[in-house]
C-alpha cells in the first residue's frame, strides 16, 4: 500500500489532483465524505452533538443543519473545540476502517486521503508522502468569483480561515503547481503516478 496525505486550500485545485489519480487507479478517501457520514441521522456523533448543542441544530428531518451549527460555533474556539472533540475521532475511526478495507482488497493499492485541513486538524498517519496542490492567492479568489459566485472580501476571508499556505507547503514531500493551465496540472500528477510506479515495480 502506498497512501498519500493530498491536500490544498480553498481552490487550489486539489479536486482536479484527486480526480487524475482515481482515473490512474488510485483509490480515493475523501475527509469531507466521511465527515458527513460520521454526522448523518442514528449515529453516535450527531446525537452527541445534539446533546452538546441542543436540538435546535437538527432539521425537521432529523439531520444535521450545518448552517445552524455554524453559527453556533464560528468565531467560538471553545465550542468549535467541543464540536471537533465529538466529529474528528469519529472519522479518524471511519477513515481507518477505509484504509484496512483497500489495503485488505488490494494490499498493493495507492491510496489518496483526500483531506484539505491536514494542517488544521494535525491528524497524524504514517503518509509514504503528503502532497500539497498550490495555486497564488489571486488565482484561488478568480477561482472562487467565477466558479462559485462569490464576492472577492468573502473569498479572501474563506482563505484567511484557513491555515497558511506556508504551513501546507512546510509539510508537503511534493508541492504540484496548479497556478497554471489545466494541462499543467494534469501533466505534474501524471509524473508523480510514474514516479510511483516505477518505485513500486523496481522493488
Amino acid at each position: 500500500m502506498h497512501l498519500i496525505g493530498l491536500t490544498g486550500g480553498i481552490a487550489s485545485g486539489k479536486s482536479t489532483v484527486a480526480r487524475r489519480l482515481a482515473e490512474h487507479g488510485a483509490i480515493i478517501i475523501d475527509a469531507d465524505v466521511i465527515s458527513r457520514e460520521v454526522v448523518a441521522p442514528g449515529t453516535p456523533a450527531l446525537a452527541a452533538i445534539a446533546q452538546e448543542f441542543g436540538a435546535g441544530i437538527l432539521d425537521k428531518d432529523g439531520a444535521l443543519d450545518r448552517a445552524q451549527l455554524g453559527g453556533i460555533v464560528f468565531g467560538d474556539a471553545p465550542k468549535l473545540e467541543k464540536l471537533n472533540a465529538i466529529v474528528h475521532p469519529a472519522v479518524k475511526v471511519r477513515t481507518a476502517q477505509l484504509l484496512a478495507e483497500a489495503k485488505a482488497e488490494n494490499p498493493d493499492a495507492v491510496i489518496v486521503y483526500d483531506v484539505p485541513l491536514l494542517v488544521e486538524a494535525d491528524v497524524a498517519h504514517n503518509y509514504d508522502e503528503v502532497v500539497v496542490a498550490s495555486a497564488p492567492e489571486d488565482v484561488r479568489i478568480q477561482r472562487m468569483i467565477e466558479l462559485r459566485g462569490m464576492t472577492h472580501e468573502a473569498a479572501r476571508a474563506r482563505i484567511a480561515a484557513q491555515a497558511p499556505e506556508a504551513k501546507r507547503l512546510a509539510i508537503a514531500d511534493l508541492v504540484i503547481d496548479t497556478g497554471g493551465s489545466l494541462q499543467h496540472t494534469l501533466d505534474q500528477v501524471d509524473s508523480l503516478w510514474a514516479r510511483i510506479h516505477s518505485t513500486r515495480t523496481s522493488l
